[in-house]
Parts: structure tokens; C-alpha cells; sequence
């Protein structure tokens, strides 16, 4: 489950108890950075461009700045991973790296899932036309500017689909909005 540059303690004590010791001193010594109880990595595979989403929040989605980033929708830098999960779903965080949980309700978290290969990673990811309309959705919360930014970038792309947009508004009730939205970015 954890693979790529995290050591779990399952992998160390299959080394021996000496090599499951060690660990946990270099953990205490600031070695090794620990993700959450079992799971560890250097501080230095944890400067990659994306994480394990799978290994630390299972069936998390990569939303919101994270993947407005990830489709060059904006030139915001997300200060932390946006990963959406079902809501009323407990998950435990760890430290690092920070991870800010958006909950969703059962039909907006299954519209638009797909799966990409981000730094060696198989992440789950919505796909572009949910995150337009996710903007359209928290615009109040992320900022009219940023939303405006989002769209004009969308419909700056020749791989852009509008009925599937559309589509989308539609399911998420944000069709109204978005329509004006279009139609203020289509006369620019």
C-alpha cells in the first residue's frame, strides 16, 4: 500500500527488531518525518511534487487548488493538498504533509472521478470540466478573482468540453452562474 519512498513499520520489523528500534530513534533524532502512526519517510522524498493520497486518505479525491494547480487552471500555489472525501467520513491526518479534507456528498464526490500518474503516484482526480464547476461552486470562498481566472483559463484550452461542463453545472445546481460566467468569457 505504501510504496515509493515511505518505510512503514511493518516493513522495518520484518528486518529485524534492532532495524524496528533504529527507526524509531532516527524519527526521534528528525531523520525520518512520521506521516502518521507506522508510516514514515526522509524529509527529502517528501519534497516531491505529490504524495500517496491512496496510502494516507484512502478513496480521497484530489480537488479544489490541488487540481486547478494540477490542469493550470490558475497561478494560486495550494499551500496544501485539497483532498475530497465522503461526508461524515472521520479520517486521521498526519503532521506533514498538510491536508486540508473537503466533504462531499455522495453524488458530487462520484461526478468526474478520474485517475492519473502524478510524480510516480496513482491519484484519483476529478476531472477538469468538475473542478470548473467546483469553482463556480466556492467561488465566495475561494474569491471572485480566482474563479474568473479558473474559467478564462478553461476556456483558453482546445481539449475544453462545454456540454460535459454543461452537464456537470447542471448535476451541481451551479448552472445559472456558470452560464453568465461563459458568457462573460466567450464576448472577452
Amino acid at each position: 500500500m505504501y510504496k515509493k519512498n515511505f518505510i512503514t513499520t511493518g516493513m522495518v520489523c520484518e528486518q529485524g527488531r534492532a532495524q524496528y528500534y533504529a527507526t524509531l530513534q532516527q524519527a526521534k533524532n528528525g531523520e525520518l518525518v512520521r506521516i502518521k502512526r507506522g508510516v514514515y519517510a526522509k524529509e527529502i522524498d517528501l519534497a516531491d511534487v505529490m504524495i500517496d493520497i491512496e496510502a494516507i486518505v484512502p478513496d480521497g479525491i484530489l480537488c479544489m487548488y490541488s487540481a486547478w494547480e494540477h490542469y493550470q487552471l490558475t497561478t494560486q500555489v495550494p499551500a496544501q493538498y485539497d483532498i475530497a472525501i465522503k461526508r461524515g467520513r472521520k479520517v486521521v491526518l498526519p503532521e506533514y504533509p498538510p491536508i486540508k479534507l473537503h466533504n462531499l456528498s455522495e453524488p458530487a464526490l462520484s461526478l468526474g472521478v478520474t485517475t492519473t500518474t502524478i510524480s510516480d503516484f496513482k491519484v484519483k482526480i476529478f476531472d477538469i470540466e468538475k473542478c470548473v464547476c467546483d469553482a463556480v461552486k466556492f467561488r465566495n470562498k475561494i474569491g471572485m478573482d480566482v474563479c474568473i481566472e479558473i474559467i478564462k483559463e478553461y476556456l483558453k484550452r482546445s481539449d475544453r468540453d462545454i456540454a460535459k461542463l454543461n452537464a456537470y453545472a447542471q448535476t451541481l445546481r451551479v448552472a445559472k452562474t456558470l452560464k453568465m460566467y461563459l458568457a462573460m468569457g466567450l464576448h472577452q
